[in-house]
C-alpha cells in the first residue's frame, strides 16, 4: 500500500471538463452543473487533501457526488418556491444546432431516469472517463459490480433512445 499523497491544487483545473460532464449528467441544468463543480472545487481547495489508493480524478468525482448528495438533502429540507414567469421564459443560451441540443437533452433525460447505482456507474466511466478500476474505487463497489451496472445502464439508455421500453428486471435467484 502506498503512502498517502497530497492532492495538488494546481492540477484540479485539468479535471474540470470531466467533472463538468459528470455534473451535467447528474443534474437537470447547465447552470446547476456549473454551480456543483464550483462548489466542489471550493470545498476541495479549502484545506489540504490526501489521496490514498485512488487517482486525483477518482477522488474529485467522489467529492463531486458527495457535494451533490449534500445539496439535494439540504434542498429537501427547504420550502419549495414557485419561479416567476420571467424565470420560466427562454433567456438562456441556445445551442448552435437545435437538433444536437435536443439529442443531448434526450440523452441526459435517459441517464436521469436510470436507478442511482446504474447512473453513477455510467457517469463515472462514460462521462467522467474513469477506468473501471478507478470508478469502482470511487463508487466503493467491486469492479465486477461496476461492470454489471455499467452494462445495464448502457442497455437501458440505448433502449430508451431507440424508443424501446427497458427490459423487465429478471427475477432474483438469490436464496
Amino acid at each position: 500500500m502506498r503512502a498517502p499523497q497530497r492532492l495538488d491544487p494546481e492540477r484540479i483545473g485539468e479535471h474540470l471538463p470531466r467533472l463538468y460532464r459528470a455534473a451535467r449528467a447528474w443534474t437537470d441544468s447547465r447552470e446547476e452543473a456549473e454551480d456543483l463543480v464550483q462548489e466542489t472545487s471550493a470545498r476541495v481547495l479549502a484545506r489540504p487533501r490526501f489521496l490514498r489508493a485512488e487517482s486525483e480524478l477518482g477522488y474529485l468525482l467522489r467529492a463531486l457526488r458527495n457535494t451533490l448528495v449534500s445539496q439535494r438533502r439540504a434542498e429537501g429540507r427547504r420550502l419549495a418556491t414557485t419561479p416567476f414567469a420571467e424565470e420560466l421564459g427562454g433567456g438562456g443560451r441556445s445551442a448552435d444546432d437545435p437538433a444536437e441540443a435536443s439529442e443531448l437533452r434526450e440523452v441526459h433525460a435517459a441517464i436521469a431516469e436510470l436507478p442511482g447505482e446504474f447512473r453513477d456507474a455510467l457517469v463515472a466511466v462514460d462521462i467522467a472517463g474513469l477506468s473501471y478500476r478507478e470508478a469502482a474505487r470511487a463508487l466503493a463497489v467491486a469492479e465486477g459490480t461496476l461492470t454489471s451496472r455499467l452494462f445495464r445502464a448502457r442497455d437501458r439508455v440505448a433502449r430508451r433512445l431507440g424508443g424501446e421500453a427497458p427490459a423487465a428486471p429478471r427475477p432474483s435467484t438469490d436464496q
